[in-house]
């Protein structure tokens, strides 16, 4: 499903997924339709609804500071975040890389709840101060929406700290697993499991709550509740699956050499070399994406389809590759020994879809993320 980009913090990009607008409507109308004429009645329709889209927006702002929590820890062990999007279930932050040590993984699993609950502080605290000041008509509006806010960030943090992956509380418990095993895959694959057990668990207890519906020995209004339980609870099971797998492919690539999976027929283009030439003898010629650059043998950068196609056409007889080139960097270059899943984080950080893999100052092969996609396509099959 699409997503649309709505600003940006800490450097940040923020997206809204296109379920988000589903569970807006949803708050607003159960805020409007039900708490609100409840919690402060007398008020007109209009009214009702427009505070419901208002609390509505202030619960999503919430999850977005929940999930900035997050990304201010990661940014602190510099790990890049690509964005954070809110969706059906709340946001997400996505992160490039795994945190370095079982400390950075704590702290930043613990961030985000932690800044739930003081928010859920804070809005109690307003609460208390305006009861104080006055009990009028005026200020119910606020009390009320506080007192919401409040136990919505404090349930927020509570839920996530289930010590189920990937919930929060599962990161933790796979900090501590890794801080005791020394074994980042391990700790995973065991924290997966128990977020795949509170999983059937939400499920099952949802299932229960909606017979008990059905069959009058409940209320018919916790129907509905028991369907978000079985909601959430197959989200849960689904993502738990999903990092599970996640971590044994990963584990795969970390005992594989790149010398493995890396191809040894390399064509390279001279630095002299006119983007005209470039096309007509290497691109087209041989199919690559892109080609290492070498001057008198040295590798000097890498050029691409996209470095090429930046330059108009009616210049590639007048512009050399060397002008358009990325330089060579330490992101750039890899050697044949270090495991697969180094490349795959390298390439992540630098934006790279393929590495140079050089041994002894020669080049001796490329590693692509195409190569290694076809790996785990393998794999799983």
């Amino acid at each position: 499903m699409p997503s649309w980009k709505i600003g940006r913090a800490l450097g940040i990009p923020i997206r809204i997924h296109a379920s988000w607008f589903l569970v807006f409507f949803l708050a607003t109308w159960s805020l409007s339709t039900g708490y609100l004429p409840d919690s402060l009645p007398g008020l007109s329709p209009e009214r009702y609804w427009a505070m419901g889209a208002i609390a509505a927006v202030l619960l999503f702002l919430s999850v977005l500071l929940h999930e900035l929590g997050h990304s201010y820890v990661a940014l602190y062990y510099r790990i890049p975040i690509e964005q954070i999007t809110l969706f059906i279930f709340g946001g997400v932050a996505h992160m490039r890389r795994e945190a370095p040590s079982p400390k950075a993984e704590f702290l930043i699993a613990v961030a985000g709840p932690a800044v739930s609950f003081v928010i859920g502080g804070a809005c109690f605290l307003l609460v208390l101060l305006a009861e104080t000041i006055q009990r009028q008509q005026g200020l119910q509006g606020v009390i009320m929406l506080g007192v919401l806010l409040g136990m919505v960030n404090v349930q927020l943090g509570l839920f996530n700290l289930i010590p189920g992956f990937p919930l929060d509380g599962g990161r933790v418990l796979r900090a501590g697993l890794w801080a005791w095993g020394k074994d980042f895959y391990r700790a995973t694959r065991q924290a997966a499991v128990v977020g795949l057990a509170f999983g059937a668990i939400f499920g099952l207890v949802g299932l229960i709550v909606v017979y008990g519906a059905v069959s009058g020995e409940l209320p018919a209004s916790m129907m509905s509740n028991g369907g978000w339980v079985v909601f959430i609870g197959m989200f849960l099971f689904a993502a738990a699956l999903a990092s599970r797998r996640q971590a044994v492919l990963r584990q795969s690539l970390a005992t594989i050499p790149i010398r493995d999976m890396m191809v040894t027929t390399v064509v390279s283009i001279p630095a002299k070399c006119t983007l005209h030439e470039a096309v007509n003898q290497y691109f087209q010629a041989y199919g690559y994406g892109g080609f290492p650059v070498l001057d008198d043998r040295r590798l000097v950068g890498l050029v691409t389809v996209c470095e090429v196609q930046s330059v108009a056409p009616a210049l590639w007889a007048w512009r050399q590759v060397e002008q358009v080139m990325r330089p060579v960097s330490e992101s750039l270059v890899i050697t044949p020994e270090v495991p697969v899943i180094h490349a795959v984080e390298r390439m992540a950080r630098g934006g790279w879809d393929r590495l140079v893999v050089v041994q002894d100052g020669e080049v001796v092969g490329l590693v692509t993320q195409s190569a290694i996609v076809h790996f785990l396509q393998l794999r799983r099959g």
